[in-house]
């Protein structure tokens, strides 16, 4: 009997959420992403001690520990872990735009293009990279440009029908609705218990895959951040889902049957088509308190890691000026 992973991967795209090189070469994902907390983590493994080594060496040839320059390592240390990455994978290797620029559309634009070139001359053409950008109106503006431009780009933080509608009309290519994280608001209001079935993430992510379905929208639908196998199982048939190496893991080990539970031929109770303005979105979002509050707080502790990593760096360098 094949596992419950071989059968999710005959319906669904499946994604490793996870900055571990030789997880992901062991897993053998379609495609790879990764954020600051999980770079954080890799870059505390010594097996990818050369790609740090080769960021930092680079950082202290630059002269100093300024913001700038750290800046740069750390951008730099997480091109060295994309463009590993990219030679395992066969698919796509997301790269998040710094979430301290998620209200600078301007900002967005710049870095997701300098990373896209930088990926280029290290001969990864952009079709096999992803930018990853906060759900926010500027980072939803910012992909609406970055598409036109032929750079895909991959809206994370994702909460709500709100901002899976703005992200449809702006031609993203992917978003990541984040499932976990939308069950941990309501659990923490007190509510439930629930099962995969009433799984308030779960509900989330079938309407709004039910309301891509039924308005003939291409942008890709990518479940993330699961807290376990049922909310997993409860999305079989979902474009794509982004899972971390213990949960697939566990899939791996369950020989269990799976059953379909998205198909596009089914879109009941999808709502209307939505066109939103700033204004509407803005407003639609504040009506939304677990939106409102895990998009805050989801780009607070993208931001606290990503201070953590600078911090790092700056340390590694200073370290290596001394030595």
């Amino acid at each position: 009997m094949p596992s419950k992973l071989d059968q999710l991967r005959t319906m669904t795209v499946v994604v490793s959420d996870t900055g571990d090189i030789e997880t992901v070469r062991r897993l053998k994902p379609q495609d790879c992403t990764t954020n600051p907390t999980l770079l954080l983590k890799a870059a505390e493994m010594s097996a990818y001690s050369s790609l740090v080594d080769e960021a930092l060496d680079w950082g202290t040839k630059q002269g100093g520990t300024s913001d700038a320059v750290v800046a740069a390592t750390c951008d730099r240390l997480a091109l060295n872990f994309g463009a590993e990455l990219s030679k395992i994978v066969p698919g796509r290797v997301s790269t998040e735009v710094n979430a301290d620029l998620s209200f600078d559309t301007e900002a967005t634009l710049a870095k997701a293009r300098s990373f896209i070139k930088a990926y280029e001359e290290r001969g990864v053409g952009r079709e096999r990279i992803l930018i990853k950008i906060a759900s926010t109106w500027e980072g939803i503006r910012a992909a609406e440009v970055l598409q036109k431009e032929g750079i895909d780009c991959n809206l994370t933080l994702l909460f709500s029908l709100a901002q899976a509608a703005a992200a449809a009309d702006a031609g993203a290519f992917l978003i990541s609705p984040f499932v976990g994280r939308i069950l941990d608001w309501h659990v923490k209001a007190g509510e439930g218990p629930f099962t995969p079935e009433t799984d308030p993430g779960v509900v989330s992510v079938r309407q709004i895959y039910a309301y891509y379905k039924k308005h003939g929208i291409s942008t890709v639908v990518m479940g993330a951040s699961f807290r376990n196998t049922g909310e997993i199982e409860a999305l079989a048939g979902c474009d794509r889902l982004t899972i971390g190496p213990s949960l697939l893991d566990q899939l791996a080990a369950d020989e269990g049957t799976l059953e379909r539970k998205l198909d596009p031929a089914n879109t009941e109770g999808a709502p209307e088509r939505l066109h939103l303005d700033e204004k509407a979105f803005r407003f639609a979002l504040n009506e939304d308190p677990m939106a409102t509050e895990k998009l805050s707080e989801g780009i607070r502790q993208f931001v606290r890691d990503l201070n953590s990593l600078r911090a790092l760096v700056a340390k590694r360098i200073e370290g290596a000026k001394a030595a």
